[in-house]
């Protein structure tokens, strides 16, 4: 099991937990989140790979941060509420944190140290960058925040990681 699996992590609602409870066995999709952002549609397809695969081991795990042109201002409720109203979100989200700098929470201090597929590592760049995890916490892969979820890649990824 990875120690990715043992950092803590804190709930949306304020449940201290880490992020294997979270992602419970699962291979997971995690990304950073805002909801003022142009990329903000991706939660629609981020749902949708909730809604796809959660029954062939699969999460999302949403992140909301605020570091990126402040476009995720909002309190945890407020939060909540446009996901679930906006894009009907039904995978677990955890408290905002900070993604870089030396406010990183601690998962995203070992996130970031994962290069994408053309081999970069180094901070998150904006809003929605995704990571994908195998369901003992091995991170497989990248994907930048204009790469879509829905993205041929992205899903070839998952299937590939889904528990056999």
């Amino acid at each position: 099991m990875s120690d990715l699996l043992n950092l803590p992590v804190t709930t949306l609602d304020g449940q201290p937990t880490t992020l294997g409870a979270l992602t419970a066995g699962r291979a997971a999709l995690v990304v950073n989140v805002a909801s003022r952002c142009g990329l903000t549609p991706q939660y629609g397809q981020l749902e949708a790979l909730q809604q796809e695969y959660a029954d062939r081991g699969f999460t999302v795990l949403g992140v909301p941060c605020n570091q990126f042109a402040g476009q995720e201002p909002g309190t945890a409720e407020e939060i909540s509420t446009f996901c679930s109203a906006t894009y009907g979100v039904t995978f677990p989200m955890t408290e905002k944190v900070e993604v870089n700098g030396d406010g990183a929470a601690p998962l995203y201090q070992q996130l970031t140290e994962v290069p994408d597929a053309s081999g970069e590592a180094g901070p998150v760049t904006w809003n929605f960058e995704k990571f994908l995890l195998a369901a003992d916490g091995t991170v497989l892969g990248r994907f930048r925040p204009r790469t879509e979820p829905s993205a041929p890649e992205v899903r070839a990824a998952i299937e590939a990681a889904l528990p056999r």
